[in-house]
């Protein structure tokens, strides 16, 4: 007899923000941030991906709306915040700075962080660095920003293997003379004076993560990534990022602190199995590092849309609301 088919939670109602603001911080950057849900319910930070991606509205539906305030802020550059797919005072440790002051002005003593992709790499590193101030982790699709994660997407060591018709787009805009470092080709064209070109690569470094972030290519994630204002801002900074080694003072930093966090507060890690965008070892490293965590491997890609991967978001904001 056949096994019953999983049933998969759906996200809640779409709500609109009860508050929005522009926050200047280091000239020239100004962040959008918006507030939803309760106003007098538990805080909740969302720290989108990327880098560069901006938060678009249905993450305000990962909670429950009646108990959560959800706060959410476009990073350096990206969504809403201006000077858009600036580079200029625009790292890590910047973003992590960017995240207190967005605390302290909307006079939060402590909150759960919710953070995917390079959202899960910005959360550990405010973790880390503000320890006291979180009350819970809630993870997804785990990136350390490891050169080894990184050349695994970008550089042809894993990730073309899988999705290889994608690749051949992704590659084709770069002189094979310039492909044994890849990044750095990107770089040099997506920081450059053509325009066309910087477009043009834009374009290509994105589609091809839009591509490969599910385990069924999605018509809306490929024509997004072909969006030119959104392609610009997508590509340039987590370009800028890369190939800076995401401003960490050694390869696996974060790794390598993660045990400080262990038995500080709950953390929840959820990760698809077969995610090509940032594969799961490095989840399975993390947990590790984590032995108190909840640690979900599920049948999925990259997106926290895949069905498995939303219901164990869902359950797990659902828990710490009670935090």
């Amino acid at each position: 007899m056949a096994s019953p088919a999983p049933t998969f939670r759906e996200l809640y109602p779409l709500v609109e923000p009860f508050d929005t603001f522009q926050m200047a911080v280091d000239e020239p950057h100004v962040l959008y941030v918006e507030q939803s849900g309760n106003p007098e319910g538990k805080p909740i930070l969302v720290v989108h991906g990327g880098p560069g991606g901006g938060c678009p509205p249905f993450y305000r539906q990962y909670f429950d709306p009646s108990k959560y305030r959800v706060i959410m802020f476009d990073q350096r550059g990206a969504g809403q915040s201006t000077p858009a797919s600036c580079l200029i005072k625009n790292t890590t440790w910047d973003l992590v700075a960017d995240i207190e002051l967005i605390r302290e002005r909307l006079k939060i003593d402590k909150w759960v962080v919710f953070g995917g992709s390079w959202g899960s790499t910005l959360s550990l590193a405010y973790a880390q660095t503000h320890t006291d101030r979180v009350k819970a982790l809630v993870l997804r699709g785990i990136f350390t920003l490891r050169r080894s994660e990184l050349e695994f997407f970008y550089q042809g060591r894993g990730a073309n293997h899988i999705w290889p018709d994608a690749w051949e787009k992704y590659i084709e805009v770069i002189p094979e003379v310039e492909r044994a470092d890849i990044m750095s080709a990107y770089h040099r064209r997506l920081t450059g004076d053509d325009e066309e070109e910087k477009l043009k690569c834009a374009k290509a470094w994105s589609t091809w993560e839009m591509a490969t972030c599910k385990l069924e290519q999605s018509k809306e994630a490929l024509e997004k990534g072909d969006e030119a204002d959104f392609a610009l801002k997508f590509a340039r900074i987590e370009c800028h990022y890369f190939v800076n080694g995401g401003f960490f003072t050694h390869d696996g930093q974060l790794l390598d602190n993660a045990a400080k966090l262990n038995g500080k507060f709950p953390i929840t890690i959820v990760q698809g199995r077969y995610d090509c965008v940032c594969p799961a070892t490095t989840a399975w490293e993390l947990q590790k590092q984590l032995p108190d965590a909840e640690f979900y491997m599920e049948l999925a890609g990259h997106s926290a849309s895949e069905p498995a991967i939303r219901s164990r978001l869902l359950d797990a904001t659902d828990k710490y609301a009670s935090l």
